[in-house]
């Protein structure tokens, strides 16, 4: 069976039809949205993303969207609060394309990362999250440096239990908890600086969806490639991409590099 957009709507809207709910397409970006018509809020889904995924996991590429979109409805019929759930605050990597703001046009709360990444900041609801905007900030009468300060707190706490290979002389080391928070590890300084002191050759950091983050020590060229290959495979099947491309990490500094094949790297 070949899977394409128009079967691919259909099929997700078989399985999230509600009276509550109603559904658009927009053809242009082949992109469905489900909207709770009680709250006006809904979620937009994408669909290259999971027909890709379709084709190798079949029916669990569905039922992964489905879980997803039922938490994310579910989690937008309350209000969020902050004050009091201060340890349910953590920051999360996406990338620059992702929307800076709410489809009611509140901005969210960011601060930049790198050329190819963003900060933003989540209220952690159990089995998902919602993004902080400045809306809930000013309801709540918090401050950007709070929440910031309060984030980058919790995000420390998290274990950094990794995973370690090797592949062609080079070591990786994978953190993978699935706490939809690998990615955010990104930003805890105080656990790259204690990798790059392990690391004999260069260090690579590379986080190609949110559940993952892989740290490289790259000993030989064709550790570039092996890199680059692996981020690629891991970015294509995320639920969440955030970017395909490898960073270099010294003294605190974050610089992407590009693989160029034949073993060779730019930054």
């Amino acid at each position: 069976m070949k899977m394409d957009s128009k079967k691919m709507k259909k099929a997700l809207q078989d399985r999230l039809e509600k009276d509550n709910r109603e559904f658009s397409f927009d053809r242009e970006k082949d992109q469905l949205r489900v909207v709770n018509k009680e709250t006006g809020k809904g979620i937009t889904i994408s669909l290259p993303g999971i027909i890709a995924k379709w084709q190798e996991q079949k029916e669990k590429a569905i039922d992964e969207v489905v879980y997803y979109v039922e938490e994310g409805l579910e989690a937008m019929t309350g209000e969020p609060v902050l004050s009091g759930h201060e340890r349910n605050i953590f920051p999360v990597i996406r990338s620059t394309s992702f929307p800076s703001e709410s489809k009611e046009d509140v901005p969210f709360l960011t601060d930049e990362h790198t050329a190819e990444t963003r900060i933003y900041y989540a209220l952690d609801l159990g089995n998902t999250y919602r993004l902080i905007d400045e809306e809930l900030l000013l309801k709540e009468g918090w401050d950007r440096g709070r929440i910031k300060e309060t984030a980058l707190f919790n995000v420390r706490s998290l274990s950094v239990n990794a995973k370690k290979d090797q592949v062609a002389g080079n070591d990786f080391y994978f953190l993978n908890s699935n706490d939809g928070y690998d990615a955010s590890r990104i930003l805890n300084e105080s656990f790259l600086r204690e990798m790059e002191e392990k690391v004999e050759g260069k260090m690579a950091i590379a986080v190609p969806h949110q559940d993952v983050l892989i740290i490289c020590d790259i000993k030989n060229d064709t550790g570039y490639d092996v890199l680059a290959q692996m981020t690629m495979s891991f970015f294509a099947s995320g639920r969440v991409p955030i970017t395909a491309l490898s960073f270099l990490y010294e003294d605190g500094e974050l610089e992407p590099i590009f693989i160029l094949g034949k073993n060779r790297a730019k930054k």
